[in-house]
């Protein structure tokens, strides 16, 4: 058995790595921290998990050696002490931004910082599989995956790859768990319930991770959408492409990039409620689901896709990660479908 740390506990992602993790066939989590919950049975913060786990959260002082440390911190908190991380664990796998980017340069201009430990971003694997697999086999240190680039990435990915892309236009409509378990302004139950808000028009941050993955030769803009969900991403992409293209080719070419991926469903339905993706039915899960409309002139794609935030687009690419650098079983640990209605 793998024994597990997890650093950071007491927040979102932490609880959903806790969830994935206790499941796990070939891990034991032997070690959680939270400074503001030290001392208390996870179940109280994670009522989830209670029944499920006696865990207890420790001190991050109290932090002991293990085989994976999970850092499910917040930004700019891990790299400023990734060397005493990485003399307690071989394997880190660090979910905040501090380690994304593959340059310092580019981290501070979307950051707005300094990065305190350039000389690590080079050690880092950009932390998803489906199109980082190779890299990951292995790998000693991974990076988290940014949940709206993520959706982004992986609903693009094909048609950028195909080099079909003229420009794109995309709206992300995302739940409030995007924002983590700290109030703000934002969050209040007044201003939040009802809400269809959107706070990032422009320059959103997670961009820096898309123009690293998809290496857009082509204009991409995204905005960002608060809705009233806790857990989700739906993304609607404007696909402008370059020159016609039938939708029997579009299919095409989404199959041959996706149809050995264990975690990317093609939403192919013609009628009925759900034939295309959406965020509901993918809630807990490490699943994107993607789907598409091509209008009549064939060069105006609506591409759609959906993923759990917490999942699929943080703590489940996680364990996905773990799993290749372990060289285990990609899928162990994350074959739970969801649940409907």
């Amino acid at each position: 058995m793998i024994r597990v740390g997890i650093v950071g506990g007491s927040g979102y992602t932490g609880g959903e790595l806790l969830r994935l993790l206790l499941f796990h066939p070939n891990a034991e989590v032997v070690q959680i921290t939270s400074r503001s919950e030290a001392g208390k049975y996870v179940y109280t913060v994670h009522p989830n998990l209670r029944g499920v786990t006696q865990l207890q959260f420790i001190h991050p002082d109290a932090l002991q050696p293990c085989d994976v440390l999970f850092l499910a911190l917040p930004h700019r908190t891990v790299a400023g002490d990734i060397e005493r991380y990485a003399a307690l664990a071989p394997y880190l796998i660090d979910l905040s931004a501090d380690f994304r980017l593959r340059d310092a340069a580019t981290y501070q201009q979307w950051y707005g910082a300094e990065h305190p430990a350039p000389e690590w971003l080079e050690r880092f694997v950009y932390g998803l599989p489906e199109l980082n697999r190779e890299a990951l086999r292995g790998a000693n240190y991974a990076s988290g995956v940014g949940c709206n680039a993520t959706t982004v990435n992986l609903a693009l990915w094909p048609l950028a790859q195909a080099g079909w892309l003229e420009r794109a236009a995309i709206e992300l409509k995302v739940g409030s768990s995007e924002g983590g378990n700290q109030a703000n302004a934002g969050s209040h139950h007044p201003v939040r319930s009802g809400a269809v808000r959107t706070y990032s028009p422009t320059g959103h941050r997670h961009m820096a991770e898309v123009e690293m993955m998809l290496n857009p030769q082509f204009p991409i803009h995204f905005s960002i959408t608060a809705i009233e969900m806790v857990r989700g991403i739906h993304l609607l992409a404007h696909c402008y492409l370059n020159e016609p293209h039938a939708e029997k080719e579009i299919w095409k070419l989404y199959r041959g990039a996706y149809k050995t991926e264990p975690f990317i469903r093609l939403v192919s339905g013609k009628s009925g409620l759900h034939r295309f993706p959406e965020p509901r039915i993918v809630a807990g899960t490490n699943y994107c689901d993607i789907g598409f409309e091509l209008d009549a002139d064939n060069q105006h794609l609506v591409v759609i896709a959906a993923l759990d935030n917490l999942g699929k687009g943080a703590a489940g690419s996680a364990v996905q990660c773990m799993n290749l650098m372990q060289n285990l079983d990609e899928c162990a640990g994350l074959q739970f479908p969801g649940i409907y209605p």
